[in-house]
């Protein structure tokens, strides 16, 4: 079995409050900002064929429109250890939100990774009401059908390998067609949860994110994120500034990135 480096790279920042983090809210509701990010995986010889990109985030534009701030492009995230993004061969897209799935033209031959279910979700009847739309990007939904019909997406249907060590799980329960990926590191299985948790919080019982699709699902997608991990101490989650506090960065003096293969240096 292969053993692969992960990076989670931020690329963006929000300042908020915890009350918007929590369904029902928060009573003490004390600063709680989300951090962005996109992910690389890549192999000990760092081949670019065998390199995979978790995620895409959204660019200035999507950031102005939204109330966003861009640290670093994800474009410079990835320069930054090495990555060229128009050389990316293949892309895991863990759900469609707006967050997860722009910069479109940024990776050119890139092919996207997703699941059935998401495509059907996010071009379907649910997109008619303005709260679960609202965190689409109508823009990055059309470019994606476009990449359908220039047969770069490769569609999934539940639980699938994408490369010896890389195996893709449906989950739902944040949108319709969320996928996890799992990734065998030197440290054990890794798993990028994406949104199937944004903080480490919302792991604890009866604090779920106030965004989902199905609160049983949901919930039961992050059992079973936690199942295919090697311990909770090898779950990701998709939005927390704690992975970069937790977590060794890549080099000395790049800030903003994060080795999750490594062990953290400050446990949960």
């Amino acid at each position: 079995m292969p053993t692969y480096e992960v990076f989670a790279i931020r690329y963006a920042h929000l300042e908020r409050t915890a009350r918007h983090n929590f369904l029902g809210g928060d009573e003490h509701d004390g600063p709680m900002p989300l951090d962005y990010y996109v992910w690389a995986i890549v192999d000990a010889e760092r081949t670019v064929k065998n390199t995979i990109i978790v995620d895409t985030g959204f660019d200035q534009d999507s950031a102005q429109r939204r109330g966003r701030q861009i640290v670093r492009p994800v474009a410079e995230g990835l320069q930054a250890i090495g990555i060229s993004p128009d050389e990316v061969e293949h892309i895991v897209i863990s759900h469609m939100h707006y967050d997860h799935a722009g910069n479109h033209d940024l990776f050119p031959r890139a092919r996207y990774h997703l699941q059935d279910a998401e495509m059907a979700y996010c071009t379907g009847r649910c997109m008619l009401d303005a709260a679960v739309g609202g965190v689409f990007d109508a823009g990055a939904v059309a470019a994606m059908t476009h990449k359908v019909f220039e047969g770069r997406v490769q569609f999934h249907d539940g639980d699938e390998e994408i490369a010896p060590g890389i195996t893709v799980h449906k989950v739902g329960g944040h949108t319709r067609g969320m996928q996890v990926v799992r990734v065998f590191t030197a440290r054990g299985w890794v798993v990028l949860g994406s949104d199937a948790a944004h903080f480490y919080a919302n792991l604890e019982p009866n604090r779920p994110f106030p965004i989902f699709d199905d609160l049983s699902a949901y919930v039961q997608a992050q059992r079973t994120a936690l199942r295919l991990a090697s311990s909770p101490q090898h779950f990701i989650p998709g939005h927390d500034p704690l992975v970069l506090a937790r977590y060794p960065g890549a080099r000395p003096g790049l800030e903003g990135v994060a080795r999750v293969d490594l062990a953290p240096l400050v446990h949960p």
